[in-house]
Order: C-alpha cells, then structure tokens, then sequence
C-alpha cells in the first residue's frame, strides 16, 4: 500500500490493463482506428468486445497472468486486439521484428518463452520453420484457419454477449510488453515495459504535447517497435483520438491517406518525410489539417524539415528510446526555426542530467555528456538480462540512454549523436551527425551517413556513404572542397563511398552497423 496523506491507496486499480474497456464505457461510438488496410472503421466499443473475445480465445489455450504471448506480423487490426486483450489477463506481449532470420528469430524465442505464437498468414513459411524446430506450444494465424498441424482459430465479428471476462490483479510493476532493442552493439536485449512505463508516457504524451481528442494520425511505425505502440497509438487511445493503421510505408499513399482523413499530427522518421518530399504529390499537396510534423527515430536534417517549413507547417524533432519513454522532450512551436535542430524541453513528469562519461559529474551547459533520464516512464530492466539492466539502470533510477547531449543556455536539449558512434581522431572527438548535416544539404546529395573507421595514424577518421538525387552526379574532391570551409580540418572524412543505396531498418532509419 502506498500512503497519501491519511489515506491508503492500493497499488493495484481494477482499470489497470483495461483501458479498452473504459474507454468504451465513455466514448462507445466514436472512431477508434481506422484500418487503411481493410477500409474498415472501428469504434472504441468494437474493439473492447474484440479485446474480451480474444482474451476468453487466450484464457481457453491456457495463457494466464504473466505468459509471454508471441506476435509476428505487419501492422494489422488484430494486432491491437492481441495487445488490449493480453492487457486485460496480465499478460505479456512479445512482438517479433518480421525482417529477422529463423536463426535471430530462435534465440529471442528461447529467451523469451512464449506459449502461444500469433502470425499472419503471409508469414506461414516463417511459422512452420519455428514449428518444426519446438520452440512453441501453440500456434495461432490471424484472420483465417490455421495452415499448421494444430488447427486454431477464432473469429473476433462473431455476435456473442460482451460480458466481462474474470481479470486478475494487476497492477503498475506488472509487464505487459517486451519489446527488442536494435542490437547494434551485439544481440538485441528485450526491454520490459510494465504497465507504469505504458500509463506515465502517454500522461506525459498527452499533456506536453497538447494533444486532443479530434487529433487524426496515421500509424507509420511497426508495431514491433516501441514508436508504434508508445509514441502515439496507447496515448490516442487513452485521449479517445483516432489512429489510421496503415500497412507497408509507401509515400504516395501516405500523402493522399493525411489529405483524405484530415490529419492534425503526422510522425515518422527522416527517411518518411525525405521520401514523402519526393513525391509528385508533395508540391501540389498542402496539408492543410496538419498541426504539426514531428520527425524521430534519428536525427532529422534541416534541410528535410525545410520542405514542410516552406509550405508554413510546423516541423521538428522529437527524442526517445525503447528503455525510456519513448517520448521526454517537448519543442514549442515557437521555438522549432529559431532551435531547429534542438529535441527541446522535458516533458512534465521525467527528470534528465547530462553527465561527464569519464567523471559522471554532472556538465555545465554548453559541454556534451551523456544524457541519464528518470521518471515514472522508464523501463523494467530487460529480460532474463540482470546484469545489462543494472549497467543501464542505476541505483536511485536514472537511466543511461547511451546518447551524447548538450544543453543551451535557455534549457533547451541537444542530440549530439550516439556515444558509441562517436569517433577519436587524433585526439580530438568527432560527431557525425554534425558532418551527417551538411552533407544533406548539399544540392546532390540525397542520403548520407558517417561513421569512423580504423585509421594508423590518427586512431580514427570518417567514412562518409552518400547516394546521390536522382540525375545528379559528384565526386569525391567536391566534397571535401565543399566541407572545407565549413568543417575543421579533422572532421572532414577522409573515405567517401557513393553508392546506389543505404542499408535500412524496418523503421527506416540508416543502418550504421551494416555500413561497418
């Protein structure tokens, strides 16, 4: 029991796990999600009767407070029903990155243990491979009969009495998430998000970024990504706002789905908004619903930010990651063209310090550190990995984001970049994100990356991947004579390779590891 005052307040609340249900009980008839996909439209009351359908269809296989229930899949509508329905039974959600192999696929499974494996059925080849090696007891496919030897299914439209199902306690500490880090440094580590991290960020969503009911977004991260539940899906759901669930990214469609269903609030990573700006449709496009453009995932280039800025659109950048969060900064609109490249202010209930990596004293404003975050939205640890958690996460609470920071002399936050892509060269510390900068915003250049690499004489020094605009053309030299006056000496890389195209992820953010 937690004491307020001289009144007790239980840890545990019966609306813990439940919000599908309580948001049904006050907004029953109004747009929940609209499935771009299915052209279906959902209303909060449809999907807490699908959320209770679907947790009595995992009560029946068994699953209970605290199993891991496994899901493989594109963005879809079931995908939703599976996390508001193991919400309400306690238990934990484990969505798998559909752009892994069988063999990374084994190992997280191992780690994890799930009773039940959800797929869709476009994924079958990849199911019946984690069949055949018994990684799983249970295996259901979404939407239609099972193609494996253990027939299951269930069908969510079926006309029954939405009667309560019979929950167990939970309450904040509980998991209801594991969601994989990128792994770029080694295997990807399962970070676990309790129903406090899910509650406490969309509070801190919700009130420091102004959000309201009438917002309309549309879904353009995965939904085995912390961004596709935590950035924005759980704090609409929570407001009563609607979410367009949207399949694989495709720019032109992405554009005519915002003009269409009047968007207010658009997030994505750079490479979206890049490749959005590409299109056709862009210049004749004027968003006139859109609020505001938020850009995460990885630093965003100004130059990107410009071609909504030039048609009078808010746009910035956003900060976060799966361990805390994922949102902790917020930038007024005031401030976006004055601190463009600026992540912002906190959010109201989340503490940050930028400290010395040498000393963890904390800096002055002014010097890069890495940044520590505490509050009530970070994570659990992560799973089955106690000794990770306890390098991530100290003592008192503070958390290691692993990113170099620095903070003005107004309070505003920088991302410097990552620690560990920071590079030494001859002595002196070099961040690519600073060279990743200007290198977009050179005429030619249409992606670029930096990374540093082993050199014998200054320990360091950069490796610039660019891909060059669609008819263009540039050489090596260029480069450099058009870094030269803007860059010290030792910042300017000394290997550029221009090639076809960058390495991504399934969020679409460059992949820096591959590049190695």
């Amino acid at each position: 029991m937690v004491k307020v005052g001289e009144t007790s307040i239980p840890e545990e609340y019966s609306w813990i796990g439940d919000w599908a249900g309580r948001r049904a009980l006050l907004t029953p008839n109004r747009e929940a999600i609209l499935d771009n996909i299915k052209k279906k439209t959902y209303t909060y009351e449809e999907l807490d009767f699908r959320a209770n359908k679907l947790a009595r269809v995992l009560m029946d296989h068994g699953i209970s407070k605290g199993d891991r229930v496994a899901m493989f899949s594109t963005n879809r509508i079931e995908c939703v029903d599976l996390f508001l329905a193991t919400a309400k039974i306690g238990a934990i959600l484990v969505p798998f990155n559909i752009r892994l192999t069988i063999q990374e696929l084994d190992y997280l499974i191992k780690k994890t243990g799930p009773t039940i494996f959800f797929y869709e059925p476009k994924l079958k080849s990849q199911a019946i491979e984690i069949k055949d090696k018994n990684l799983v007891s249970q295996y259901v496919v979404m939407g239609e009969k099972s193609v494996l030897s253990d027939p299951s299914s269930y069908d969510l439209t079926q006309k029954i009495s939405n009667t309560p199902i019979e929950r167990p306690i939970i309450n904040f500490e509980d998991p209801h998430l594991i969601l994989f880090t990128g792994g770029t440094t080694g295997l990807p580590k399962g970070a676990t998000l309790s129903h406090r991290l899910i509650f406490w960020n969309s509070v801190n969503t919700i009130l420091s970024w102004s959000l309201r009911p009438d917002d309309i977004q549309p879904l353009l991260f995965p939904l085995f990504h912390t961004g596709g539940w935590n950035v924005l899906l759980v704090p609409f759901y929570h407001l009563g706002a609607k979410t367009i669930l949207m399949g694989d990214f495709k720019p032109e469609e992405t554009i005519e789905v915002i003009e269409r269903e009047k968007s207010t609030i658009v997030i994505g990573v750079p490479t979206m908004f890049h490749m959005m700006a590409n299109t056709p449709q862009f210049k004749s496009t004027n968003f006139d619903s859109v609020r505001i453009f938020i850009s995460g995932g990885a630093p965003c280039p100004v130059a990107i930010m410009e071609n909504y800025w030039a048609k009078n659109k808010p746009f910035k950048m956003g900060y976060g990651l799966t361990e805390v969060g994922p949102n902790n900064f917020y930038l007024p609109e005031g401030k976006i063209k004055q601190k463009p490249t600026s992540v912002g202010l906190p959010v109201i209930h989340c503490d940050m310090k930028i400290i010395d990596t040498k000393t963890d004293e904390v800096v002055k404003q002014g010097v890069v550190g890495e940044l520590l975050l505490k509050g009530p939205h970070i994570f659990s640890g992560y799973w089955d990995e106690p000794e990770e958690s306890k390098k991530t996460i100290e003592p008192d609470g503070w958390v290691h984001t692993g990113d170099l920071a620095m903070q003005d002399n107004e309070g505003f936050y920088y991302i410097v970049g990552r620690r560990k892509e920071m590079y030494i060269s001859g002595g002196e510390n070099v961040y690519p994100v600073e060279i990743e900068e200007l290198l977009f915003k050179h005429p030619a250049v249409d992606l670029a990356a930096v990374i540093g690499v082993v050199d014998e004489k200054w320990g360091e020094v950069g490796k610039a991947f660019l891909t060059l605009k669609p008819g263009k053309t540039l050489h090596e030299e260029e480069i450099r004579e058009y870094l030269f006056d803007k860059l010290a000496k030792y910042k300017i890389p000394k290997y550029i390779e221009i090639r076809d195209s960058l390495p991504t992820s399934a969020t679409g953010k460059i992949l820096k590891r591959e590049l190695k």
